[in-house]
């Protein structure tokens, strides 16, 4: 039984240093809707496994080992007193196989990975033990944020759109669950439909599971994916195979690798802090809603969580999606089935908790994971396609003039060219745009008024755009 929480207050926990730990059953109740979609949504999670193979050169039996550790990393927010969904840092994989697809897969693309996700440890480390995060993000143009932020879900995109790509080697499953997803988590007729049907707020509750389902069965059906050999037990992942792959036997990358690294880095951090944006939005809304509990949203902590996880990645199983701060679509539907009160949700933390600790159980359910496994590829098309439906939509929103819109999307193309050093030629780019085309002044500061200054051509007058 969850130790109960007084009306308005914070939600009990043990506190632990910088941290706030709540366990499931001891400080959160189990929700059954969570648990369902961590049943099913965990397939993300094992989605990875077609890139470790590809790109770092390992067999099924050692990548499995590799989400296991990735699961243990998963539920490490909702315990230390994060209030979001964790994940990948999604739009950033394009741009991560990029970087990658310069090394050999093998030692090479391990050791780059390494020192890719070291770097993005130390970079949430520091900005979360110092609180630079936010000042961070402030100094760099609007119109670089965006591009970076629209040029990873373009990239996301074409590479399922790409010949040769998922789109069009099982076009049918991608584009019937693709279109499922999108409609139940973003179609304005879907948000009329729910206010008078009981049905759709219960598809609602699942987010992105509906669409993944029609696209396995589908994809069956027709015979894109092959049906599955299910078999019963539980999971034996060769963990004594997974530790030939990690750095300590692999040898440690060079300076070179670092330096190489960085670009990357930098760029997965800014769209993680854009995610933690649109996690704190989220949850800032239904905190104004849910007058029975106080969510504290702890930037900081944030980071330093984050930190952890990638870590852990790095020394025990480089990831090529690195560890970010938010499962955008499911931390969008835990919120909005917390809003619906406490009957529904009794905390937020009960509902992130319980997803990614169902999540894990499901990991090591032979019958569910051998059902899985003909579908990977699914599972992480459908998360990209609406990850760069999404970025584009976010990163269109900040932009506020035409100047910020042309800089931006030049970012953008640049950064979605099939190159390993687009990720460098963007943000050179984008700086150099920013200073020759934003900038009223070259040099020397200017005020926030006087943004780009355009002529009106019927009055021949200027005006502030």
């Amino acid at each position: 039984m969850a130790i109960n929480r007084q009306h308005g207050q914070e939600h009990p926990y043990w506190p632990a240093g910088p941290f706030k730990i709540r366990l499931p059953f001891i400080h959160c109740r189990w929700e059954f809707p969570e648990m369902i979609q961590g049943f099913v949504m965990f397939v993300v999670g094992l989605a990875m496994i077609p890139l470790l193979q590809k790109y770092l050169g390992m067999p099924y039996e050692a990548a499995l080992a590799f989400t296991f550790i990735a699961g243990v990393g998963y539920i490490l927010p909702a315990i230390l007193g994060v209030p979001m969904v964790p994940g990948w840092i999604t739009p950033a994989i394009p741009v991560v196989i990029l970087f990658l697809s310069g090394y050999e897969p093998g030692p090479e693309a391990i050791k780059a990975l390494f020192a890719l996700q070291i770097e993005v440890f130390a970079i949430f480390l520091i900005l979360g033990l110092t609180g630079w995060g936010s000042k961070l993000v402030s100094v760099i143009p609007n119109s670089l944020k965006a591009g970076i932020i629209i040029g990873a879900g373009i990239a996301a995109m074409m590479g399922e759109l790409k010949a040769g790509g998922r789109i069009d080697n099982t076009p049918v499953s991608l584009i019937a669950g693709s279109i499922v997803a999108a409609y139940i988590l973003f179609s304005l007729s879907f948000k009329n439909v729910l206010e008078s049907s009981a049905l759709a707020r219960k598809i609602s509750n699942f987010g992105m599971v509906p669409g993944m389902v029609i696209a396995m069965i589908v994809g069956w059906i027709i015979g894109e994916y092959p049906l599955p050999d299910i078999q019963w037990g539980i999971t034996q992942p060769d963990f004594g195979l997974m530790s030939e792959y990690l750095v300590f036997t692999v040898g440690f990358p060079d300076l070179d690798m670092f330096l190489l690294a960085i670009p990357t880095a930098l760029i997965a951090y800014v769209i993680a802090f854009g995610d933690i944006l649109v996690g704190r939005t989220l949850l800032e809304r239904v905190d104004q809603v849910r007058e029975d509990e106080k969510i504290e949203i702890n930037v900081d902590r944030v980071h330093v969580v984050t930190a952890i996880r990638n870590l852990l990645h790095a020394f025990l199983a480089p990831w090529p999606g690195l560890s970010g701060p938010l499962f955008t679509a499911v931390h969008a539907t835990v919120a909005e089935r917390y809003a619906m009160g406490r009957k529904a949700m009794d905390s937020i933390y009960s509902g992130a908790g319980t997803f990614w600790v169902a999540g894990m159980m499901a990991l090591f359910c032979l019958p569910l994971v051998s059902m899985f496994k003909p579908v990977l590829p699914i599972a992480l098309s459908l998360t990209l396609v609406l990850t760069a439906y999404i970025c584009i939509m976010v990163g269109m929103e900040q932009l506020h003039n035409s100047a910020e819109r042309g800089v931006a999307g030049i970012v953008a193309v640049t950064l979605a060219m099939p190159d390993p050093k687009s990720t460098v030629y963007a943000i050179v780019i984008g700086v150099a745009l920013y200073f020759l085309i934003e900038r009223p002044r070259l040099m020397g500061a200017h005020k926030e008024e006087d943004e780009v200054i355009f002529a009106d051509p019927q009055t021949d007058k200027e005006v502030n755009e």
